[in-house]
């Protein structure tokens, strides 16, 4: 009997094994500069998604954090999450309030997908530097597609956040207030925006792609009330991106 080789094992399972495909999209968007800014600033839209065999590629929302599943099970997955929120200057609010650098944000998700149609999505991240705070998204998608050949997704979002990180962007201590002619105001935090968000992804033929989504949010209470956004800022959070795809690999 003749054994096989391990170079031969080797080339047969990789053979048995489903090929695996990666599509990687670049672009620009617009967000908001910091939470209740009246400036947008422009950043990268980045996005790698994988699939593998003939399965298309799973759906996400072009506005949660980045991230990866790293326990999946009967429609529920959980895995970390990463964001970036970006400075206010000092300037933002005429030299009178301190600029809040930007911070790294680190958490986790957890999400619940209902059949192939319907998402439900949770995340909560801490601020590291800048704000300090804490921040959590919750979110549901309702996702139409034909495989990878279109998808469209829409759904409603709604931002928390606690105290301290509201004190960074939305407070005035008395200080401050003295100095800005303005009232000292204090958050106690909670619910501090309400908005939707859709999604669009669209294949050119081929290997290219169209990758597209806008949201918009409305600041609510505690932060819609705050001087700061009143006199500085706007209650209307609106953001967007494009970009185009490329797939690699094969089916």
């Amino acid at each position: 009997m003749l054994c096989q080789s391990p170079a031969a094992w080797a080339q047969e399972e990789d053979e048995r094994r489903p090929p695996r495909r990666t599509r990687i999209t670049l672009g620009p968007e617009l967000v908001p500069a910091y939470p209740g800014a009246k400036r947008a600033r422009l950043s990268p839209l980045i996005d790698v998604s994988r699939a593998k065999g003939d399965d298309p590629f799973t759906f996400e929302a072009a506005d949660e954090s980045a991230g990866f599943a790293i326990w999946q099970r009967d429609g529920f997955a959980i895995g970390p999450a990463l964001a970036v929120q970006g400075r206010r200057l000092a300037s933002d609010t005429d030299g009178l309030l301190p600029r809040i650098g930007r911070t790294i944000e680190l958490g986790g998700s957890l999400q619940y997908a209902v059949g192939p149609i319907f998402r439900l999505r949770g995340e909560i991240r801490q601020g590291l530097g800048g704000h300090r705070g804490l921040v959590a998204n919750l979110g549901a998608d309702y996702v139409a597609r034909r495989g990878d050949d279109w998808l469209v997704s829409i759904g409603p979002r709604v931002t928390v956040s606690n105290a301290r990180y509201d004190k960074a962007y939305f407070g005035i201590t008395a200080a401050e207030a003295a100095r800005a002619g303005l009232r000292p105001y204090r958050s106690a935090g909670g619910v501090q925006a309400v908005g939707a968000t859709a999604g669009l992804v669209r294949s050119l033929g081929g290997r290219w792609g169209v990758y597209a989504y806008a949201r918009y949010d409305r600041l609510v209470g505690d932060a819609a009330a705050s001087p700061v956004v009143r006199r500085w800022g706007s209650r209307d959070q609106p953001s967007g991106g494009i970009g185009l795809s490329y797939t690699f690999g094969r089916r």
